[in-house]
């Protein structure tokens, strides 16, 4: 599914889902430079997101992958 990632001014990470009509923070990352690793959602969803550079510049939408 295609979702947006972006950085707030206050430096938090957050995750949008067109289709779902849905933003959430992220609360967590397998990986700390975020990409190519899990990351959960302030709702509970995990997505695995692609693997990217560590200075990957936001806003990006990307392929992510929802895990059950």
């Amino acid at each position: 599914m295609k979702v947006m990632i972006r950085r707030s001014e206050q430096g938090k990470l957050s995750a949008y889902v067109a289709k779902k009509d849905l933003e959430e923070a992220i609360i967590d990352m397998e990986n700390p430079d975020l990409w190519g690793g899990k990351v959960t959602l302030a709702n509970g969803w995990q997505l695995e997101l692609p693997a990217m550079a560590a200075d990957t510049r936001l806003p990006i939408t990307v392929e992510a992958r929802k895990l059950a």
